[in-house]
């Protein structure tokens, strides 16, 4: 029942970029552009992102526990390591480079542009050499 929920949420989540332009690379690439044409469509995307969240984390962090798990799995860490600003650095270059970010590519993956598959293409392997290296750097 958890993966049900899981695959409602995401289609939710995807159904929202789509509607909302944000699978489109343009109209990212245009909210980067301050000094041309600049769209400030994804500033209010985000906003509504985030206001979501916090009302969300506000109520369900009250529960012991979610519905279809023993307990909350929330980040610890609090360190700033080479690793996050590393990997920070890396999203927000291709994020500009490409007006692609991992929720929007594999949403936009539903038109079948070529320009999405080439990008999660990209991105699964990316992470895939990022894992190997980290199994070379933990040993």
């Amino acid at each position: 029942m958890q993966r049900v929920f899981i695959l409602i949420a995401g289609m939710i989540f995807g159904i929202g970029l789509a509607v909302s332009g944000m699978i489109n690379p343009a109209k990212v690439l245009s909210f980067l552009d301050l000094a041309g044409h600049w769209d400030a469509t994804l500033l209010f995307v985000m906003g509504g992102g985030m206001l979501t969240a916090m009302l969300g984390y506000h109520f369900v962090l009250k529960r012991k526990a979610p519905l279809f798990a023993d307990k909350f799995y929330l980040p610890t860490s609090k360190d700033i390591d080479l690793r996050l600003i590393g990997g920070s650095a890396l999203f927000g270059i291709g994020w500009g480079v490409s007006g692609f970010c991992p929720g929007p590519a594999v949403a936009s993956l539903a038109y079948g542009h070529w320009q999405s598959i080439l990008f999660v293409v990209a991105m699964g392997a990316g992470a895939l050499l990022a894992k190997s290296i980290s199994l070379l750097t933990d040993a």
